[in-house]
């Protein structure tokens, strides 16, 4: 039986570094994006991505998924126990959980998600295909969000639409991908309102105009909650909003890079500019100082569950002060840039090739 492990400085620092080269290797736009949270946030995330991360590949690679599933969720409740096995990911996840209040629902949620991708569950509606991005981005968010500080159930709802809001960026940009394999994300009740049937079109996926319209309705949904989502970044801690209105830039981006493809994501697979790039995230500077708090909306139905598990929490800890005046612009520009080299340095897409948490891309893209 694993007994409680003798953490010390210098393991700490060992366990961190492995987390880290798995997030490098793992999410270049989750690795690009942390560049720009405080490190006190960025250390604990990345320790978090990098478990979500191997579940991930297991329960997706695993001969019985079944099987990997109960591996990590008895790995997590070992973690949560503070008798992690003997590893830098799971060392590192126990620290995290010792130090965050962070409701076991949502790790749970994320391994249950995983578990939806391996049965290769199809989802006939969107109220369906957000309950599993829910799991896979929303828990992430929320996750997140708990190590910034954030006890109030409204702000967490945010966190929940920016997580989702992703994953359908996602998965809107990899029709194409996806169908190659033997996957479909997008609500079949739509393909079939478009007059194509699900089932044929999979066996041989096609671009033509009523996949693209289908594409089209699904990054509208995601814009919906991009735009509920910023009110939330408001009021997030002042030296995580860079990082974060960041993420929700770049991943809007990738839509709007999907339309100028006419929607066609089966055939072309959408890249954002290098330039482009830098441009948002000094938009994302700019709206860390200038952004209206407005968490007002009701979560969505599908991630009240994760609201509820978090909040119920939150007299755990209390929440640390990550704040930076606001005044202080050379700092937010010193991270913009340091983000920019880093991600002009990594040649490839912004955004991970399969529906990863975006901690997705939630995330762990």
């Amino acid at each position: 039986m694993p007994t409680r492990w003798p953490e010390t400085a210098t393991s700490a620092v060992a366990d961190r570094a492995a987390c880290a080269l798995s997030l490098r290797n793992g999410s270049r736009s989750f690795f690009a994006a942390s560049l720009l949270l405080p490190r006190s946030v960025r250390d604990p995330a990345t320790s978090l991505y990098a478990f979500c991360r191997e579940a991930d590949d297991a329960i997706d690679l695993h001969g019985h998924p079944a099987t990997a599933l109960i591996e990590f969720r008895e790995r997590l409740a070992l973690a949560y126990a503070g008798c992690p096995r003997d590893n830098h990911v799971d060392r590192a996840l126990a620290t995290v959980l010792a130090e965050y209040p962070i409701a076991p629902t949502l790790p749970e949620a994320l391994l249950e998600g995983m578990a939806w991708d391996a049965e290769g569950r199809q989802y006939e509606t969107l109220s369906d295909l957000y309950a599993y991005a829910a799991r896979v981005a929303g828990s992430v968010g929320v996750m997140m969000a708990t190590i910034m500080g954030v006890r109030t159930p409204q702000t967490l709802a945010r966190a929940c639409d920016l997580g989702i809001a992703m994953q359908l960026t996602n998965i809107a940009r990899d029709v194409g991908e996806d169908a190659r394999v033997g996957r479909l994300y997008l609500p079949l009740a739509w393909l079939r309102a478009a007059g194509l049937d699900p089932a044929s079109w999979l066996a041989n996926p096609q671009f033509n105009d009523a996949v693209g319209g289908v594409v089209r309705l699904l990054l509208n949904a995601a814009d919906h909650l991009y735009e509920r989502a910023g009110g939330g970044i408001s009021a997030l801690p002042y030296s995580c909003q860079p990082g974060i209105f960041g993420a929700r830039y770049l991943y809007a981006e990738i839509g709007r890079e999907v339309e100028r493809q006419a929607y066609d994501s089966v055939t072309r697979r959408a890249v954002v500019p290098a330039h482009r790039k830098l441009s948002l995230l000094c938009t994302a500077v700019a709206a860390s100082i200038t952004g209206v708090r407005d968490v007002s909306a009701v979560p969505l139905e599908e991630a009240v569950f994760l609201v509820e598990a978090a909040t119920r929490e939150s007299g755990l800890a209390s929440a640390p002060d990550y704040r930076t005046p606001w005044w202080n612009f050379s700092a937010r520009i010193g991270w913009v840039l340091a983000l920019f080299i880093e991600i002009n340095r990594r040649q490839g897409d912004l955004a991970p090739r399969t529906h990863q948490p975006a901690v997705q891309e939630g995330g762990p893209t």
